[in-house]
């Protein structure tokens, strides 16, 4: 019977500072690992322990292995482990992918809204990469993102790119005004009243901190999006991956194994909840 805690090695094959405390690290490892946009990853660093970490591109499989990507900020022992010991050639350990992904499939033909806060653009930007290469299946994009300040955003070397994505919009957002900033100052959720969609044949996908994904949600609905078509990612304190500890559970759900992804109608009487 497989062990479901088995890891498997990987190396680090490439890593992009993104800030100060975020990094990009590109994992190769051996066979085939299968992951859809909005799931997510157990990366083990050894001799220390784990943390679930949302993949941030669309996995590459090159015949003998396969390449991934994961985004990581520091947030606690092991993240802050990855950042400051783990370089190119370092090895780490993998497991999954876990969890629901973006409900890709259900958004074709329709327009999409992509809202991410900060750290949280990391689990859209597979979405973002599916969208582009499979342009003709969507209607109207627009992206929303916004962080603290312009230093704190990732990917700040392609997102002008998402520009160029035929009848794409990207809008960006800074919470505190910078002196070298073109775009938006105010919360990403502000951005919302700008956009063009018909609400009648739109999904929404958010990802962010809890009380940035609550002023979206209600703002969107206030637009006339219906619940049903709001997505979020939930990032809760996740440590089996696959359901058993009962460490990330979200009133009858967990974060885990049912999400992280949910469609908001699912879970709307539990994230208004403070300390679910």
């Amino acid at each position: 019977m497989n062990n479901p805690f088995t890891f498997r090695k990987a190396i680090i094959v490439n890593k992009v500072e993104e800030t100060p405390n975020t990094h990009t690290y590109t994992l190769k490892c051996d066979g085939e690992l299968k992951a859809l946009p909005g799931q997510f990853n157990m990366l083990y660093v050894y001799g220390l322990g784990e943390t679930p970490i949302s993949l941030s591109n669309i996995p590459i499989f090159r015949g003998s292995h396969t390449l991934l990507e994961h985004t990581v900020r520091v947030v606690g022992a092991v993240t802050r482990a990855i950042i400051s010991r783990l370089e190119i050639g370092s090895l780490i350990g993998i497991r999954g992918a876990y969890g629901n992904g973006w409900p890709l499939r259900d958004a074709e033909g329709k327009d999409v809204v992509i809202v991410g806060g900060g750290i949280g653009i990391a689990p859209l930007r597979p979405v973002i990469k599916y969208i582009e290469h499979c342009r003709e299946k969507f209607g109207r994009i627009n992206i929303l993102f916004g962080a603290r300040s312009p230093r704190d955003m990732p990917y700040k070397y392609e997102l002008n790119n998402y520009n160029t994505i035929s009848n794409t919009k990207l809008l960006l957002s800074s919470d505190t005004p910078a002196e070298v900033w073109a775009h938006y100052t105010g919360f990403v959720t502000d951005l919302i009243e700008y956009i063009d969609v018909n609400v009648k044949n739109s999904v929404a996908f958010v990802c962010g901190p809890e009380a940035m994904m609550r002023v979206a949600v209600k703002k969107l609905l206030n637009k006339g999006f219906k619940k049903e078509y709001v997505y979020i990612s939930l990032e809760r304190r996740m440590r089996c991956g696959i359901g058993v500890c009962g460490t990330c559970q979200f009133g009858h759900y967990f974060v885990c194994r049912d999400g992280p992804v949910f469609r908001y109608s699912d879970v709307e009487d539990y994230l208004w909840v403070e300390g679910i």
